[in-house]
């Protein structure tokens, strides 16, 4: 989960990306773009941990992968944070639904 802390690093993130590019819907709109850009690097990132293209062999390090996927959370978190005046709410609710969902499924 991420902390207060978190949230208020994210905030400051925000509030450096609004200064240098405003946050209009053109904005809005290229930081959930940016999520499935860096989803793009996770699973590059991947194949190459696995070796998977013959061609180019083993190319990453788990560490690689692991950090691409916490770039994952952080542009998640910046868009949300754009998006709403309470994002550490949101996700906790949302959270919280999925895990109440899960719980209920035997």
């Amino acid at each position: 989960m991420l902390t207060t802390t978190h949230w208020q690093m994210i905030r400051d993130l925000v509030a450096w990306i609004d200064s240098n590019n405003g946050r209009d819907q053109h904005e809005i709109a290229m930081r959930i773009m940016k999520i499935t850009e860096e989803a793009g690097e996770v699973s590059a990132a991947y194949i190459g941990m696995i070796g998977q293209n013959p061609r180019k062999g083993v190319t990453h390090t788990l560490a690689d992968v692991q950090g691409e996927l916490c770039d994952v959370i952080l542009t998640v978190a910046v868009a949300l944070a754009s998006l709403s005046d309470d994002p550490a709410g949101v996700f906790d609710a949302k959270i919280r639904k999925v895990a109440e969902r899960a719980a209920a499924t035997p």
